[in-house]
């Protein structure tokens, strides 16, 4: 072994401590910690061995921290750099697996050319993935990250641009494009209200039928997704606007925009009146809608009369035709009807509770409340039994109605119960991304947070999409992983983490995917 190069003394009670560097017989140079006792007898720690200049810094900097740590030092004047005694300055620290994650899907998607590579909406739309808040404490969190955050008047200055129609149109090409729209392509159509922190309405943000029960003002906002829940368009309307209203607006302006003659439309019952299906009919849109079914169907009253002594088998649908006359100006039409028995059993069950609480209304043990089975006139109050037997005859039947070319059951039941995937995009946009927009007050204002909210979403479903993971458990994990540079004696360090196995995987998959786009 070579000479030794001795750092600092530390006194430990009656024994020694110091660091020397000692050359390997592979041509290493050993960083060690000698502990030597007055008696003569040593123990030498191995810190490591370095091949470069930089390699041995850090290890000689790894010594001179662990050998300080809670003692007492003796100067004995050997030239020690400053930070000897304390802990290595970090220069830089970076989320930067989750940032790199979330900037391959940003540009896989296409935003950073829809956008021009606008740098302030990038950071805005990725730093409410990581922590959805106000835009000023946006900058906060891209702080945090370990980036260069624009300045907040920088970010006002930017932020009525992302309102505009043509930036927003390009963002929903760019969306489009991920799809393939085609003729047959399933859309689905949901809506959701947004409620505000006043109580004065402003034509725009007005008092509605609210989803949450509020009283607030509100907005209307439309969502458009493809048959996996993944967005393709967003509008806001006003919050006294009736749902049913909005999916005509919303879906005109969606096929104008990729020049496309027909798409097949999927909606709850909830969304569809029947002057709204005429509308649709009207401009000639295909259309899969749930229904609702004020009275027993033709086809299961007839069944149920065939089969007066037999319980309808789970899972039967029954088919009825709906073939149009000249009068109507509509296509043909096919209308399902499938039961359930898990359905049937809990609608009963529901049914049963009502029964109950209107039997002790009527009875007067307690007070009359909103109950469908009670029926009130000035005389009196009774249980509506003729009420109480269709809803008990409908139980576990639910329909669906078609105009799309040679349907089959399957195929229709299937597209719509895909519905749960746009529900998942809005409940990810509400509580993942905290869609409400809490601090803006103007029509130019929220259409450019939701503008953010929209892309944010198009990101998010992508990752999950591709990794498995929610967009809450990817970014939870990814951010403790950090990249960190450390100074050590006159070299920048970079150190990180080990990943583990499957974090490594989910950001292969990400690398995987982005690049074959």
């Amino acid at each position: 072994m070579g000479g030794i190069c001795a750092l600092k003394l530390v006194l430990y009670g009656c024994s020694v401590a110091y660091i020397r560097t000692v050359k390997t017989a592979s041509g290493a140079r050993a960083v060690q910690i000698v502990h030597s006792s007055r008696r003569g007898s040593r123990n030498i720690e191995h810190i490591g061995s370095a091949h470069d200049e930089v390699e041995l810094e850090l290890l000689r900097a790894v010594a001179r921290q662990r050998l300080a740590v809670g003692q007492g030092e003796l100067d004995l004047g050997l030239d020690v750099p400053a930070e000897a005694g304390g802990p290595l300055p970090i220069t830089a620290s970076r989320m930067g697996h989750l940032w790199d994650a979330l900037c391959c899907a940003y540009e896989a998607l296409g935003f950073d050319v829809a956008t021009a590579s606008d740098g302030v909406f990038r950071q805005l739309v990725l730093a409410r993935i990581i922590e959805p808040t106000s835009k000023l404490d946006a900058l906060r969190v891209l702080s945090e990250a370990g980036l260069s955050p624009p300045s907040y008047r920088t970010l006002k200055r930017r932020l009525p641009g992302y309102a505009a129609k043509d930036f927003r149109d390009a963002l929903a090409a760019a969306c489009a494009a991920q799809v393939g729209l085609g003729p047959a392509t399933l859309v689905l159509y949901d809506v959701t209200t947004l409620y505000f922190e006043t109580d004065a309405g402003d034509g725009f943000r007005e008092s509605g039928y609210s989803k949450e029960r509020r009283l607030e003002p509100q907005i209307t906002v439309g969502l458009l997704t493809d048959a996996a829940g993944f967005p393709l368009m967003i509008h806001a309307f006003e919050g006294n606007k009736a749902e049913t209203t909005t999916m005509l607006p919303t879906l005109t302006a969606f096929m104008a925009a990729h020049h496309l003659p027909d798409v097949v439309i999927v909606a709850d019952a909830g969304m569809v009146s029947e002057a709204n299906m005429r509308a649709i009919e009207a401009v000639g849109l295909s259309f899969i809608l749930g229904m609702k079914l004020p009275e027993v169907p033709y086809v299961v009253e007839k069944w149920r009369t065939q089969h007066p002594d037999e319980q309808i088998p789970d899972g039967h649908v029954f088919t009825q035709p709906w073939p149009a006359t000249p009068a109507d100006r509509r296509r043909d039409q096919v209308r399902y009807y499938r039961y359930s028995a898990d359905r049937a059993r809990r609608t009963l069950r529901g049914i049963d509770e009502q029964i109950r609480k209107a039997e002790q209304a009527v009875a007067g043990k307690t007070a009359v409340k909103r109950n469908r089975f009670v029926n009130l006139t000035n005389t009196s109050k009774s249980v509506n039994r003729t009420l109480e037997a269709k809803a008990r005859a409908l139980a576990g039947i639910k329909g669906y109605v078609t105009n799309i070319a040679d349907p089959t059951p399957d195929l229709v039941i299937a597209a719509y119960h895909r519905l749960f995937n746009i529900e998942k995009s809005i409940r990810m946009a509400k509580s993942d991304l905290a869609a409400r927009p809490i601090y803006h007050h103007t029509r130019d204002s929220i259409d450019a947070h939701l503008t953010i909210v929209f892309a944010a979403l198009a990101v998010a479903r992508w990752l999950e999409d591709t990794t498995g993971w929610s967009i809450k458990k990817l970014v939870t994990t990814l951010r403790r992983y950090r990249t960190i540079e450390i100074q050590a004696g006159d070299h920048v360090v970079t150190a990180a983490d080990p990943l583990p196995a499957e974090v490594h995987h989910a950001l292969e998959a990400i690398k995987t995917r982005a690049g074959a786009h």
